[in-house]
């Protein structure tokens, strides 16, 4: 039995606390945990921005938990994403998975940021640091195609 737990925030994420909360004590063989930041994309960035539609987005990211969890049979699962104006150095998501063992726990968290990065429903928008907004971040084929794999596998 894996314990799932998802959170969508414009709050800043404890990477340590958050870590920490992913380890079911004694059980667990290997805690793997990934976090994704905001790029300046070489200068050009001030912030970007996220939005999200509240209760689809947190759906989604369950969905996409609970079957990992299933799937390489986790001790447990923990996803933030965050939303709102998101500053270049600033985290943007983060993943945990704890397993028996490290392969489980490496799978599981690939699996989970490559289906968070291409289907949930998040949209980007980019703010440049002259001031002006950005367009609408497109969703790029090799992150279709990284979520694609693991119909496959």
């Amino acid at each position: 039995m894996s314990d799932v737990s998802i959170a969508v925030t414009s709050d800043r994420i404890d990477l340590g606390a958050e870590a920490s909360r992913a380890a079911p004590g004694g059980r667990a063989g290997a805690v793997v945990t990934f976090t994704g930041y905001c790029r300046d994309e070489g200068g050009r960035l001030s912030a970007l921005e996220i939005e999200h539609y509240p209760g689809m987005a947190e759906r989604a990211i369950r969905e996409m938990a609970d079957e990992a969890a299933r799937r390489w049979s986790l001790l447990g699962v923990r996803c933030v994403h965050r939303y709102g104006m998101i500053a270049p150095g600033e985290e943007i998501v983060f993943v945990a998975c704890a397993s028996e063992h490290r392969h489980a726990a490496f799978e599981a968290a690939s699996f989970l940021m490559d289906y968070m990065k291409s289907k949930a429903p998040f949209w980007k928008r980019e703010h440049l640091v002259d001031g002006t907004a950005g367009g609408w971040v497109e969703a790029k084929d090799t992150d279709d195609a990284a979520a694609d794999r693991w119909h496959r596998l």
